[in-house]
């Protein structure tokens, strides 16, 4: 794996923890013969397309879409031309659901341009193999949890299903935390995550302490 830091804000972030991204490297270079997802290029889009000044939400996703051609960088999201995994199908539905317009497009870059850090907890996984980078990367995502909490203050938390809701104990100051089921098919059924409100709530908080809300459709 080629180490390319984000050239932005977050760039002092990254050299802090330059350590622990080098043992990563090291580790992710050493499974030559396997596929790994997303490529090079968008392991760290999350962090190029949303600076840490910039953030209003953190969306904390598990693990990175582990079939070919469908993770992107971005927790949830796929490129415009990808159809949308199961998970991503529930989001959008919920989406449409709350603010009663639909959106297409699985590719959440706008959003991320935005101002919401789409943050997956593994920012790489071996093809076909869910969670198996999880514990080479938890500590370093919980570690941007816990900086950009401390950095930003009001930020929004979107917490969906039991993992997620786990990333409590690194958000640090006085935000808001909006918690549901995970947008799986395990669980939507029993609704947990269906009926949240979690984009208008959002925009709710971000319009009460800032004056400004995401353009979510």
């Amino acid at each position: 794996m080629a180490l390319e830091i984000p050239q932005n804000n977050w760039k002092a972030f990254f050299n802090t923890h330059m350590k622990m991204l080098k043992e990563i490297c090291g580790s992710l270079s050493s499974a030559k013969n396997l596929n790994t997802y997303p490529i090079t290029e968008d392991r760290f889009k999350a962090f190029e397309l949303c600076e840490p000044n910039a953030v209003k939400i953190v969306i904390i996703g598990h693990d990175c879409y582990h079939h070919q051609g469908q993770a992107n960088g971005l927790c949830f999201s796929v490129d415009a031309s990808v159809k949308h995994p199961p998970s991503l199908h529930n989001i959008l539905r919920e989406l449409k659901s709350d603010l009663g317009e639909s959106r297409d497009s699985g590719d959440f870059s706008d959003l991320a341009s935005q101002g919401i850090l789409l943050l997956n907890s593994s920012l790489t996984v071996l093809e076909g193999c869910p969670g198996s980078h999880l514990k080479l990367w938890e500590s370093f995502t919980d570690s941007v949890i816990e900086y950009i909490s401390k950095k930003q203050k009001d930020l929004v938390f979107i917490l969906w299903g039991n993992y997620a809701k786990s990333k409590r104990e690194f958000i640090y100051g006085n935000h808001f935390i909006i918690e549901g089921g995970d947008p799986s098919l395990r669980t939507t059924n029993s609704g947990r995550f269906f009926g949240g409100k979690y984009f208008s709530k959002a925009n709710n908080y971000l319009t009460m302490v800032e004056k400004t809300q995401i353009k979510w459709i």
